[in-house]
């Protein structure tokens, strides 16, 4: 059974005069490696998909969506159908540079990497649509998450596969691969890598994804701090929140009976009383979230922590056998 060394997953929406160049490109880079190259069309409206159907290579994989679904889903049906020991991922307008990736695989394999990542570092896009945006959101993301990088969002990246497939690309998280593949303990690194102005086609990003960067930018810090322990979140801030609306309240009731005050209807008590239900609703949430997080390990038969190598005394055996 052919197993390539590594595959190449390319996401494509609306790339049709982009479609061959690169896979040319990819064949001329990966030429004394073992390799597939698996497209995913996205749904493009235009003539991706026929342009994909047409070229005959006897290793190239094309996966067709039914509909649009976005890059997140996109690269993660990619990695499902990818074989290789390596998964390569790279957009679709040859923007990305394929050379870059034997010397990145390289890397990953002599330096024991899970996931070597891209950085433009000649990056040629323009510089209030993209450049801008996009190093707010470098430096947003590399505050927050505590994984320092440069360049997030270069597409081009080189991981082991079984780190590939257990990255959980759901909604929109493709722009936090690195985050993700952190929260899986990997050894990652990054080299500057070429980039290329766009040819053919459009650009598919906007200043829209600014405010879609920083939602998904508080997922991720849940997932940091508190996937594994839901409660410290929801529970700490219940208890905190429960006990203020409860001093509130102590000091009205101190008031009514000590003092003889008219306490009703004062803006007071009523947030004394909307705290006491908060603090409780959000412990009650904890609990809740602490349940689910437990049944999602334990039906699934997984376990909260990765183990990266077991090493065995075999050097201390063979002392012994020598004594």
């Amino acid at each position: 059974m052919f197993k390539p060394k590594i595959s190449v997953v390319v996401t494509v929406y609306n790339e049709e005069e982009n479609i061959k160049p690169l896979i040319e490109q990819i064949t001329n880079a990966l030429k004394d490696f073992e390799y597939e190259i698996v497209y995913v069309d996205d749904g493009s409206s235009d003539n991706t998909l026929k342009v994909l159907k047409s070229i005959e290579h006897p290793r190239l994989k094309v996966v067709e969506f039914r509909k649009n679904y976005g890059q997140s889903l996109a690269l993660m049906a990619g990695i499902d159908h990818a074989t290789g020991e390596y998964i390569a991922t790279m957009d679709g307008d040859l923007q990305n540079d394929p050379s870059d990736i034997p010397t990145m695989l390289n890397l990953a394999e002599s330096e024991g990497y899970d996931m070597v990542a891209g950085n433009r570092a000649n990056r040629k896009d323009g510089m209030v649509l993209r450049k801008l945006p996009s190093a707010i959101a470098n430096y947003i993301i590399r505050r927050s998450s505590g994984v320092h990088l440069k360049d997030y969002g270069c597409a081009l990246k080189v991981f082991k596969a079984d780190l590939a497939k257990e990255l959980g690309l759901y909604g929109e998280l493709h722009r936090f691969i690195p985050v993700l593949a952190h929260l899986e303990g990997a050894k990652i690194t990054q080299v500057d890598v070429k980039h290329h102005a766009r040819k053919f086609g459009t650009s598919k990003y906007g200043l829209n994804r600014t405010f879609k960067v920083v939602s998904d930018l508080l997922l991720m810090l849940f997932f940091k701090k508190y996937l594994q322990k839901p409660m410290h979140l929801f529970g700490n801030t219940g208890v905190f929140v429960f006990f203020v609306g409860v001093l509130i309240n102590l000091y009205l009731a101190v008031l009514k009976f000590g003092f003889g005050m008219d306490i009703w209807g004062k803006p007071l008590m009523i947030l004394g009383m909307m705290l006491i239900i908060a603090g409780i609703q959000l412990i009650t949430v904890g609990i809740i979230i602490e349940i689910q997080m437990r049944t999602y390990f334990e039906s699934q038969a997984k376990r909260p922590y990765k183990v990266r190598n077991i090493y065995k005394g075999e050097r201390l055996l063979e002392m012994e056998n020598i004594e």
